[in-house]
C-alpha cells in the first residue's frame, strides 16, 4: 500500500504544531487585492439570505424517488483560534435552507475536523453557525476529527468542547436522531426518502471495539435499512490520483465492520486530500462505494465547500456535484482571481455519477416483494367489456399454442379469442410464456414470432359474432396492454406488427380522409420501435394518431390509450407521452369486423404480425384514471 499524498496532522495534542495554510491563503488574498484583483467580502458584509425562513419547519418529500444528501468535509481552517470566519459555513448551511425544497435535501453530514484546535471558542463559533439548521430542525450529523479532540480513542475521552457543542443533548432535538454510544462520540440518524428509511452511521475518529460493537448492533436493529457510513478517516487518493486506497485505520474499519455488513453501500470520509474514490466488494459480493472528499488544502480553507449527493432511484444513479455556496452567492460581485476558480469543481473526483441498481443492490437485505398474480375478478371494474390473460399453468413455458386455441374473455361478455396462422408458419409461431410485467395481474403471456418477408406467424382474433366487434364507445374508452419486444426485434423485419387493432379499412368504415386502405384502428409497433395508436373516431373523417417515445427492447411495458369523449391520450407505464393530438375525438368507428391481437392489416389483408410478447389486455368502455390501470399498485375498483 502506498502512502497518502498528503498526510494530515495526527491527533492534535495541546503542544502540537499548527498548520499555517489559512494564514498563507490570507496573505495570498491580500497580495491579490493589492494587485487590483479584488478580495473576498468581509463576513460582516455578507447578506443574510432568506433570513425570514430560518424558523419555518423543514419538510422534505419522503416519497419522491429523487433526494439529496449534503456532505460538508473538513472546515478546520475557518475555525483556527483568532482567525475564525464562520461566514462560509453559514453560506453552505443557508444553501440547504434555500434549496431544501427544489433539491429535496433530506440530510447533511459533516465529516469531522470542524475546528483546527478543538478549543471552546472555535466550537462556539461553528456551533452558532449550525443553529441555522437547528431552528429549522433539519437533520444533520457530525463526527469528531483528529483536530477536534485531544485523545485518539473515544471511550476514555470524557467531556470535550466537541461533545459540549455537538453531543447527543443537541442532536436529540432533531427528528432524524436515532441514538448514540454512552460516551456520545458515535451517533446514528434515520431519515425517510424515496419511500423508505435510510440510516447514517456517524463514527468517531477512532472508534473503540465497544463502539464498533454498538455500530453492529445499530445495523442489526435496522435489518432492512440501507446504511451510509460517515467517519473522518477511511480512504485516501493514491499517487496517481485516480483510485482511493484504505489507510491502516480504514482497513481496520473495513475488516471489522463494513465488509461484513451488506447494508453499508456508501462510505464518506475526509481527513486526506485530494478527493478520491474507489469501489470494493464486500463479503456478500456487492459493491461498496468509498468516497473521500476534503478541500481544506484549497483557497480559503476550502470555503466550506459542500458535496451534493443527488440520489435518483428512478434512474438508478447518484449524481455528485461539488460547489462553494459562499462564493456562488457572490458570483455577481467582483470575485478575486482565486475565487473564480472555486465556485464549483468539475474534476473527475469532484463531479461524477455513481450508477447503482438500488433494487438489486439492496435485494440481499431488503428485497422488493414480488407482486403476486391477482384474480381476474379483481380486474373486472365497472365498464369492462373485454379482458384476456395468458397465465395458463397447464402449458409449459415455451410450448406451442394449439391450433384450436381458444382464449376466454374473462369479462363474461363472450369476446373470446381464437388462433389463426399464416399458411406455412411454424407450429410454434405462437408460444406460451411465463414472462410478464412485474405489475401485471396475470403472470403469463403469449410470444408472437411474426415477421416478413415472407409473412409468417400466428395471431388471435375475436369471433365473427363477438359483441365487441360493433361497439363504438361513444362515452369514452380505455384500452390497456402489456408488451415486450425481444432483443432481436428488427425494424426491417418486424416494424408495424400490431399489439391490438380492428379488422376493416377506413374506407369500409365510411371514412373519406387519409389512406382508405389503412385499418380503422390499430395499436402498432412502429419502426422506432415506438407505439402508434391510429384510430378513426366517430366524429372525424379519418384516423387520428397518438405516438409514444421509442421503447427499449427486452423489457416489459404497459400501454394505455384513454378517450374521455373529447380527447385521446396515450400513457406508457402510467406516464403521459408527448405526442397526443389536440384533435377532438369521440368514440371509435367500426366496420363490424373482429378485433385482432398480434396482427396488422392493410387493404383488408394481413400485412404484418407481432414479434414479441403480449400479456394481459383489458378494454373498458369509459376513461380510467392512472391509479385504476392494471399496473397500478393503488388501483381502485370504482
Amino acid at each position: 500500500m502506498c502512502s497518502p499524498l498528503h498526510q494530515p496532522d495526527g491527533p492534535l495534542l495541546p503542544d502540537a504544531g499548527r498548520r499555517t495554510f489559512l494564514r498563507a491563503a490570507a496573505l495570498t488574498g491580500a497580495a491579490a487585492a493589492a494587485a487590483g484583483l479584488g478580495s473576498a467580502a468581509p463576513a460582516a458584509a455578507l447578506p443574510r439570505q432568506n433570513a425570514g425562513a430560518d424558523t419555518a419547519r423543514w419538510r422534505p418529500d419522503p416519497e419522491s424517488p429523487r433526494f439529496t444528501l449534503v456532505v460538508m468535509p473538513d472546515t478546520q481552517y475557518l475555525f483556527d483560534g483568532a482567525s475564525i470566519d464562520k461566514a462560509p459555513v453559514e453560506a453552505s448551511l443557508r444553501y440547504v435552507l434555500d434549496h431544501g425544497r427544489d433539491e429535496n435535501i433530506v440530510f447533511l453530514s459533516h465529516l469531522g475536523d470542524l475546528t483546527e484546535s478543538g478549543r471552546a471558542d472555535e466550537f462556539e463559533a461553528i456551533g452558532e453557525a449550525f443553529e441555522l439548521l437547528d431552528r429549522r430542525r433539519i437533520g444533520y450529523s457530525v463526527v469528531a476529527g483528529n483536530h477536534d479532540i485531544t485523545s485518539s480513542t473515544d471511550d476514555g475521552r470524557g467531556r470535550t468542547p466537541y461533545l459540549d457543542t455537538f453531543g447527543p443533548r443537541r442532536m436529540r432535538r432533531l427528528p432524524t436522531f436515532g441514538g448514540a454510544t454512552p460516551d456520545g462520540y458515535n451517533t446514528y440518524h434515520v431519515f425517510r426518502a424515496a419511500g423508505r428509511e435510510w440510516l447514517v452511521l456517524a463514527l468517531d475518529w477512532r472508534p473503540s471495539a465497544a463502539s464498533l460493537a454498538w455500530a453492529r448492533n445499530v445495523i442489526a436493529e435496522h435489518p432492512d435499512t440501507p446504511v451510509v457510513l460517515t467517519t473522518h478517516e477511511l480512504v485516501y487518493a493514491n499517487a496517481d490520483g485516480d483510485e482511493a486506497e484504505f489507510s491502516g485505520h480504514g482497513e481496520h474499519l473495513w475488516d471489522e465492520l463494513i465488509a461484513g455488513h451488506d447494508q453499508i453501500f456508501l462510505t464518506l470520509n475526509g481527513h486526506y486530500w485530494p478527493a478520491g474514490r474507489t469501489t470494493r466488494r464486500n463479503t456478500a459480493g456487492n459493491d461498496v462505494h468509498l468516497h473521500l472528499t476534503n478541500y481544506q488544502n484549497r483557497y480559503y480553507g476550502g470555503s466550506a465547500m459542500i458535496r451534493l449527493y443527488r440520489f435518483d432511484l428512478a434512474r438508478n444513479t447518484i449524481d455528485v456535484e461539488t460547489i462553494s455556496p459562499w462564493i456562488l452567492g457572490r458570483a455577481g460581485e467582483r470575485l478575486n482571481a482565486l475565487e473564480r476558480g472555486e465556485i464549483e469543481l468539475t474534476g473527475p473526483q469532484d463531479r461524477f455519477a455513481v450508477p447503482i441498481d438500488f433494487e438489486k443492490r439492496f435485494a440481499g437485505f431488503a428485497p422488493v416483494p414480488v407482486r403476486g398474480p391477482r384474480p381476474a375478478e379483481r380486474l373486472l371494474i365497472p365498464g369492462t367489456v373485454a379482458y384476456w390473460r395468458f397465465d395458463s399453468p397447464a402449458h409449459p413455458d415455451g410450448s406451442a399454442a394449439a391450433a384450436d386455441l381458444r382464449v376466454p374473455d374473462l369479462s363474461g361478455h363472450r369476446n373470446d379469442l381464437v388462433r389463426e396462422a399464416v399458411p406455412g408458419s411454424a407450429p410454434d409461431a405462437l408460444r406460451w410464456s411465463t414472462g410478464h410485467h412485474p405489475d401485471q395481474p396475470g403472470h403469463g403471456s403469449l410470444y408472437f414470432d411474426g415477421s416478413k418477408p415472407p409473412l409468417r406467424g400466428a395471431y388471435l382474433r375475436t369471433e365473427d359474432n363477438a359483441p365487441l366487434n360493433t361497439r363504438t364507445f361513444k362515452s369514452g374508452y380505455t384500452i390497456e396492454a402489456f408488451l415486450r419486444l425481444p432483443a432481436d426485434w428488427d425494424a426491417g423485419r418486424n416494424a408495424w406488427g400490431a399489439v391490438l387493432g380492428r379488422r376493416g379499412t377506413l374506407a369500409a368504415a365510411g371514412k373519406t380522409a387519409g389512406d382508405p386502405d389503412e385499418p380503422v384502428a390499430t395499436l402498432s409497433v412502429s419502426d422506432g420501435p415506438g407505439l402508434q395508436w391510429a384510430a378513426a373516431p366517430l366524429n372525424q373523417p379519418g384516423a387520428v394518431t397518438n405516438w409514444s417515445h421509442e421503447l427499449p427492447r427486452d423489457r416489459w411495458w404497459h400501454v394505455a390509450v384513454v378517450n374521455d369523449g373529447k380527447l385521446t391520450t396515450m400513457y406508457v407505464d402510467g406516464c403521459v407521452v408527448a405526442r397526443n393530438p389536440a384533435t377532438r375525438t369521440t368514440g371509435l368507428a367500426t366496420a363490424g369486423l373482429p378485433w385482432l391481437l398480434g396482427a396488422y392489416e392493410y387493404g383488408g389483408r394481413l400485412d404484418q404480425l407481432m414479434h414479441g410478447w403480449i400479456g394481459d389486455i383489458r378494454i373498458v368502455e369509459r376513461p380510467l384514471r392512472v391509479r385504476d390501470f392494471m399496473m397500478a399498485r393503488t388501483a381502485s375498483s370504482h
